[in-house]
């Protein structure tokens, strides 16, 4: 298993809110606020996590230079680690 495979599973095992985030975005681009509502988690602590799992490179934002309606989606290496997650459950 490849080290950048090794981090992320780890990354997302160690808090359920991560995966929750990484399992609500799946195929979609979401913003911020429709992944804490599809969720039910406050976004501010969506935000925060979506931070970590963008410098982890396992979420991108594609419109970086916007203040508001920012657009997420999953990296290669997040629908990997997510499909790796699934197929233990």
């Amino acid at each position: 298993m490849q080290k950048g495979m090794v981090t992320a599973l780890s990354l997302l095992k160690s808090s359920g809110y991560r995966q929750k985030i990484i399992q609500a975005i799946g195929s979609d681009t979401l913003t911020p606020s429709e992944i804490a509502n599809k969720i039910n988690i406050r976004l501010n602590h969506v935000s925060l996590f979506l931070r970590e799992l963008k410098e982890k490179k396992l979420v991108k934002c594609l419109n970086e230079e916007s203040r508001k309606g920012r657009l997420y989606e999953l990296t290669e290496l997040g629908k990997n680690a997510i499909n790796k997650l699934n197929q233990k459950h």
